[in-house]
């Protein structure tokens, strides 16, 4: 099992303070370039996905890590928030099912983690 690193703990802490859904960390390191993370999560409804967006960007930010790109914000039920080495996707629960990026991405290895330990 991979450990997170300092990154990963800020993200997932960040996305746990706004109660999102069924975090995901997978590894593509091996099988992509875009990345070497994704964080997959969801939220109930709309304000809870901005709450979750606002946080990840606050957390990470006052820690020194600035994103490349945010895309979707504010519009729909994915917003995708680019780190270079991560990329962190917060969806609707009905966007996350219909995109279904975990099974697009089977290759990558599960990361797993305790939130306990965070």
């Amino acid at each position: 099992m991979k450990e997170l690193n300092e990154f990963l703990k800020l993200t997932v802490q960040a996305i746990e303070d706004k109660l999102g859904n069924d975090i995901k960390i997978i590894d593509i390191s091996d099988i992509s370039v875009l990345a070497d993370y994704f964080v997959i999560v969801h939220g109930n409804n709309k304000p809870q996905i901005d709450a979750i967006v606002e946080n990840i960007d606050f957390v990470l930010s006052k820690n020194g890590h600035e994103p490349k790109n945010i895309e979707g914000t504010r519009n729909g039920g994915w917003t995708l928030m680019d780190y270079r080495h991560t990329i962190i996707h917060v969806f609707g629960k009905e966007e996350r099912l219909f995109y279904d990026l975990e099974r697009l991405w089977i290759e990558g290895k599960p990361v797993l983690w305790d939130s306990s330990e965070q």
